[in-house]
């Protein structure tokens, strides 16, 4: 076989970056601007044995490339790298370490943790400057070529949500469904068992339109998480770009079908898939961490590296390395990951973990940067959502609003001023702009109110029922003596540390999570919730789960009579903001009087149900948000025709008499569509009209929606 196939080795191209199946062979391409040879391992089909080593013939701007005949899908295969060992140059060339290729489409096989894996021998005391001559083939996973095709049965590439509809819901493959009790038991906790219809159908239900996944790329348990028999359950471990996650499938030698099977039936559902990526960094850790892919192929062009310390790294992250998207060939290889989960999968768009490193230049963030540039101009990346997490921790890192136009950006403005004003430690005046999508940093360039991703909880801290139901975190189970995990939770566990049978501090928990939910959904902007918070998820009190792939993180589906009175408040609200386009404006809305068209797009409401005045908000627990229906709804000068809304926001510990106010026609009433102390049944049997004028006694730590339906709206 082997003078076979290297008799038959012809020069290959050095495009698509990648091995590239032609239906006769496989074209080879690798890049690496400082390597002297690359070597082609081909494995059997379980990537135990090596078979055949090839030197790929051609070098070509940049690319060692070559093709070889009657290879095809399912070839495992791996590269070793040649070069300098130079560490104090920024290069780590070790030919004895196996590596994977970073355009693989699919990888086989568990990393197994062992010193061979290291380019340097661990404990000699030239320490990461010396090198290891070990092996590191049995105890890495390798890259597999794969079959693109896939049977799309006629559907569309893709159908998208449009953002002023879109409602986004963030959950974990694995964890969503491993107690499920609908999903059978060998299909949880995988890409198949997300995709049943008992899921989908769940998940469609709700209201929400847009499911954004926890990490699917390819990733690495660190060893130290194993030694205390944990795992990286969250998957911010990146090690494959362009592969899914193997551990995720049900059937793993076809784990790239079974991910496309997913997204079909959630397209199926008109449900939108986004994915969480994390291009800002790799599991290669720093210089004392393992060389499995991207530092034995070009460490110098992959990651960012002191200029006048280049055997160390720049550590923007917080993880050990941070990716160089100052390279042109590192922005190529992360829009070509892109594109390709768009292109080969159908995905909807993305959530960029740590999106300001992906912005960073070498002197530091630039929303003009050269990655930012190459997706303002991408032909198919203007075409999905795109979403930043707009901070890092290095110099300069938080950058809430910096985004340029086509970006939207996750708001912790909004996530931490909804929590303190609903536990009593924010006023009217701080929480306002957070309800109309945060204009001081969003309304500029063009951008829309949407570009605020609102979210009051997220994967990473309390679910929301901890947030009402715990004072401090307890991340004893991570191993850490609970030093790991946020301090500053901004919850109140309203009298009792966790779980309590006192029914009234049972009942105020569960007001305060309807308070919080029906804030998220109702505000201006574009909402994302935390899956299993509609009908009160805990972990308990557990801010960290990141190495929780247990019953802390899973969500637990036997919610009982409270869950599933919870979950039809939810899809109530959600259903409300669907019915009332005033709710999700395309136009930042002001309170400006507009003379032109006569009206004023919001005004805020005092409990005398006048016009707040300056000296109301600086104490405000209580106050009101009416939003006009006539408000102008595009950039054409002319009113809308919808109906106007009146919210009531009382985060007092006592009932407040509450003026409802007139607008309009004397005649006209305001019909209840949401009370947080009241269930959501009663709502749903019958109509609840109030005059203009008339008082409402709202609860303490409550909220209410009214709405003035004008009569042709009420009809349709």
């Amino acid at each position: 076989m082997a003078s076979t196939i290297k008799s038959r080795l012809k020069e290959g191209l050095p495009y698509p970056i990648g091995a590239t199946w032609d239906g006769k062979g496989v074209n080879f391409a690798l890049f690496s601007a400082n390597a002297t040879k690359v070597e082609l391992c081909l494995f059997d089909a379980q990537g135990e044995t090596e078979l055949e080593r090839v030197v790929l013939p051609e070098y070509t701007d940049q690319i060692f490339h070559g093709w070889l005949p009657d290879i095809g899908p399912g070839q495992v295969y791996g590269y070793r790298v040649h070069g300098p060992y130079e560490p104090d140059a920024g290069h780590r060339f070790n030919p004895t370490k196996l590596l994977l290729d970073p355009y693989a489409r699919a990888h086989v096989g568990e990393l197994t943790w062992d010193p061979a894996l290291f380019g340097y021998a661990i404990g000699h005391k030239d320490e990461d400057l010396s090198f290891d001559e070990r092996d590191s083939a049995p105890f890495m996973p390798k890259s597999v070529v794969v079959d693109p095709d896939f049977d799309w049965r006629g559907q569309p590439r893709r159908n998208p949500v449009p953002w002023d509809r879109a409602i986004l819901y963030e959950t974990h493959v694995r964890g969503y469904t491993m107690l499920h009790p609908k999903v059978p038991e060998r299909l949880r906790g995988t890409y198949a068992g997300l995709g049943h219809k008992a899921v989908v159908d769940y998940i469609k239900s709700i209201g929400v339109t847009s499911v954004e996944l926890l990490p699917i790329h390819s990733f690495v348990n660190d060893d130290h998480l194993l030694q205390k028999k944990l795992v990286n359950y969250w998957g911010y471990n990146t090690i494959g770009f362009f592969a899914p996650q193997q551990r995720y499938a049900a059937d793993r030698a076809n784990c790239l079908r079974e991910f496309k099977e997913m997204v079909s039936r959630f397209h199926d559902a008109g449900l939108e898939v986004i994915l969480d990526v994390v291009y800002n960094h790799t599991a290669e850790g720093n210089e004392r961490g393992p060389t499995l892919s991207f530092k034995g192929v070009d460490n110098a062009s992959y990651y960012r590296l002191p200029p006048d310390q280049k055997r160390f790294y720049v550590n923007d992250t917080g993880t050990g390395n941070t990716v160089n998207l100052s390279h042109p060939r590192v922005i190529q290889m992360v829009t070509d990951s892109l594109r390709y989960w768009v292109n080969e999968t159908h995905v909807d768009g993305f959530r960029f973990d740590l999106g300001t490193i992906l912005a960073r230049e070498p002197n530091g963030f630039d929303n003009q940067s050269g990655f930012l540039k190459a997706c303002s101009q991408d032909p198919v990346l203007e075409t999905v959502k795109l979403i930043a997490e707009p901070w890092d921790c290095g110099p300069g890192g938080y950058q809430v609003g910096a985004f340029p136009p086509g970006w939207s950006e996750w708001n912790d403005k909004f996530r931490n001023v909804v929590r303190d004003f609903w536990r009593g430690e924010a006023r009217a005046g701080e929480i306002a702009p957070r309800l109309l999508a945060s204009p001081a940093e969003f309304d500029h360039q063009g951008r829309k109110p949407w570009a605020s991703v609102n979210f009051v909880t997220a994967h990473d801290g309390f679910t929301l029922n901890d947030v009402v139901s715990y004072n401090d975190k307890h991340n004893e189970a991570n191993g850490e003596e609970n030093r790991d995990g946020a301090d500053d939770n901004r919850s109140f566990n309203h009298g009792s540390e966790g779980p309590t049978d006192d029914a009234e501090i049972n009942r105020v928990r569960d007001r305060q999570i309807r308070n919080m939910l029906a804030t998220l959904l109702l505000s201006q902007g574009c909402p994302m919730a935390l899956a299993g918070d509609e009908f009160g998820r805990t972990q308990q009190g557990n801010n960290n789960a990141y190495c929780q792939d247990d019953e802390i993180s899973w969500v637990d589906w036997s919610s009982g009579e409270r869950g599933l009175a919870l979950i039809r408040f939810f899809a109530r609200v959600t259903a409300l903001r669907q019915r009332f386009p005033i709710l999700r404006r395309g136009r930042f809305l002001t309170d400006a009087y507009n003379e032109e068209l006569d009206i004023k797009e919001l005004t805020w409401v005092n409990a005398a149900g006048g016009e707040m005045q300056e000296g109301d908000w600086g104490g405000a627990q209580c106050f009101g948000l009416m939003l006009d229906g006539r408000a102008q709804p595009t950039g054409i000068r002319k009113r809308g025709e919808d109906a106007t809304i009146l919210m009531i926001f009382n985060a007092w510990s006592d009932v407040v008499e509450f003026v409802l106010p007139s607008q309009g026609g004397a005649d006209q009433h305001w019909t209840l569509m949401i009370d947080t102390n009241l269930p959501t049944a009663d709502l749903e049997k019958e109509d609840k009209t109030f005059r203009f004028g008339q008082t409402y006694a709202v609860t303490g730590r409550s909220f209410l929606m009214l709405a003035l339906v004008p009569d042709d709206v009420a009809k349709t």
